[in-house]
């Protein structure tokens, strides 16, 4: 076999501005300390917030005041986001009521569960960063590796019907996390001021380029696809035979993220090519990010995820170099059947007879009354707490005996009508956007109220209010709340205007092709109204939307569009 590996050895100068900016971080260290303590700014100068991903913080500025702060020939309005890392998103009661305390003290955006099942902090000044980092560090958790050129956190998915299972690849995917995390000293050193210098083997598994970009691995658990596992760069499917856990079908190469302007950029699905012992899975889980180590493109940067590594190289060479650094090629896949990529809500018993309470969260934002609901419930709560990559709040480990009584509680409090929120609701999904992300270029989650109440009067017109449909909004092209996966997607292009993606499935195992360009609110409106209209006189019993529009042969008349690039 053909060895196709980066050469690492030759000159960094020679590879992206990014890799030679990580071969020069002293193991991503930079200067961001010395940044920190710099009084005459609230930013993080240089090139260090490209570092400080790597520790799970985003250098971010409010848009909505650069014109007016620019003109009064002030600096952004800087700011960050912190991400934390949570494997599986899984906390205890007392993690989540102390990160709720550390957003009440540092964070001005209050909390927001992301679509990897962990939190964001928005809106925390660089004074205060050190003091929030070690109060997470308290809770038993931290921000390592929850962005960056590195594995990021491990999702895990949820069957609650299936509790022993769950428990299984949770603890997999935990160990899976721990395992591939960057080991470097620069996070203790500079968060915590503990004394680790620099050394030349600190991260061995990843050496001092660390990934050519981010890689995401996932666990789900059929027949619910609620991690979205096609769109992971290893996903790993739980394989239920007579109620045991067997292993895992693998499937790699998905990834959302594109650019509109590069022709060669584009969203893909993973794909499923065989199948692992149960016990085998962290490991190969390194194996795998080790390949994509090695042979990922690290000049073009737009061109370096794993899936283009696939297509480039292919998948026969990858299944050889697979083998080779297995010592032995997968098994055959083995059968499996998803249903939905939507979170089950409301009550459900687990096989080992404790129940699990899912809540609907609005595009994942806990802040203002609902902060407060939460807050009174969680002080009589004794259970254990899960965070959903569809934003959502699941309160797990309930004794049948307790029940009743939470129940209660979730009545008392207002919070009882998010077991059963509006079906259309449930499954829709948007990004943060504007105003802190300094990548969109449209509204997403802040026009999402608006947007889903003409939607869901939209359906209403054409007698299709019950028929949940996968809708994804996106402030740009980037992919973060999975839009190439929904049935239903808009992508941020530029203000009020958005590509619109149609056809994707309800199970999250077909991606969506472009059907629009530019699309504004009155022109979403023109475009779906026959497709809902067609939908509702000739779908067939329990068809799904997207379904419909490619049996219909309704996406092969998509209207032309000139897309400017």
């Amino acid at each position: 076999m053909v060895d196709r590996r980066c050469d690492l050895t030759q000159d960094v100068n020679t590879l992206h501005a990014n890799e030679q900016l990580k071969a020069n971080s002293r193991h991503l260290r930079g200067t961001i300390a010395e940044g920190l303590e710099n009084p005459l700014t609230g930013a993080v100068p240089g090139d260090d917030p490209l570092l400080m991903k790597f520790h799970g913080i985003y250098q971010q500025d409010d848009r909505d005041l650069r014109t007016d702060r620019t003109r009064r020939k002030l600096e952004p309005n800087y700011q960050f986001m912190v991400r934390l890392r949570i494997p599986g998103g899984t906390l205890s009661k007392k993690q989540w009521q102390g990160i709720d305390r550390l957003s009440r003290r540092f964070a001005e955006r209050g909390i927001r569960i992301t679509t990897r099942q962990t939190i964001q902090l928005h809106g925390v000044r660089k004074p205060n960063l050190r003091a929030l980092m070690q109060g997470i560090r308290d809770l038993g958790l931290d921000t390592i590796a929850a962005c960056g050129d590195d594995s990021r956190g491990v999702v895990c998915g949820s069957n609650p019907s299936l509790s022993n299972v769950h428990h299984q690849v949770a603890t997999l995917a935990r160990e899976t996390s721990n395992r591939l995390i960057p080991k470097t000293g620069a996070y203790p050193q500079i968060w915590y001021r503990e004394d680790h210098p620099p050394k030349d083997d600190e991260d061995p598994q990843y050496g001092p380029l660390y990934l050519p970009r981010k890689f995401k691995v996932g666990y789900v658990i059929p027949p619910v696809n609620d991690i979205d596992v096609y769109g992971q760069d290893l996903g790993l499917i739980a394989i239920i035979e007579d109620g045991r856990l067997s292993g895992f079908n693998i499937c790699v190469g998905g990834g959302m993220g594109q650019l509109d302007t590069r022709e060669d950029s584009y969203p893909r699905l993973a794909e499923v090519l065989g199948f692992i012992e149960a016990d085998q899975a962290p490991a190969f889980a390194e194996i795998v990010m080790g390949i994509q180590r090695d042979f990922g493109d690290r000049k073009d940067r737009h061109r370096a995820r794993f899936k283009y590594t696939l297509d480039r190289l292919g998948n026969d060479w990858f299944l050889e170099e697979l083998a080779s650094r297995r010592g032995q090629p997968l098994a055959a896949a083995r059968p499996f059947q998803l249903t939905q990529n939507g979170d089950p809500l409301g009550w459900h018993q687990g096989d080992d007879g404790l129940w699990h309470a899912t809540l609907y969260i609005e595009n994942g934002r806990v802040d203002g009354a609902l902060r407060d609901q939460l807050e009174g419930f969680f002080q009589q709560y004794g259970g254990q707490v899960r965070l959903t990559t569809n934003q959502n709040l699941q309160l797990t480990h309930v004794e049948d005996h307790e029940r009743e009584q939470i129940q209660w509680r979730l009545d008392d409090l207002g919070l009882s009508p998010r077991l059963a929120p509006d079906q259309q609701a449930a499954h829709t999904l948007s990004c943060v956007a504007l105003p802190t992300c300094g990548l969109a270029m449209a509204e997403a989650e802040r026009y999402m109220p608006d947007f889903l109440d003409l939607f869901n009067r939209l359906k209403a017109q054409y007698g299709l209010t019950q028929i949940p449909m996968t809708l994804r909004v996106t402030g740009c092209p980037n992919g973060c709340a999975r839009p190439y996966l929904a049935e239903i997607a808009l992508t941020g292009r530029a203000p009020g205007l958005y590509n619109l993606y149609l056809g994707g499935s309800f199970q999250g195992d077909r991606q969506a092709r472009l059907y629009a360009g530019n699309v504004s609110e009155n022109r979403f409106i023109d475009l779906m109204a026959p497709l809902f209209e067609a939908f509702s006189q000739r779908r067939h019993p329990q068809e799904h939307f997207g379904d419909f529009l490619v049996r219909d042969h309704l996406l092969e008349a998509a209207p032309v569009t000139v897309m400017p690039r």
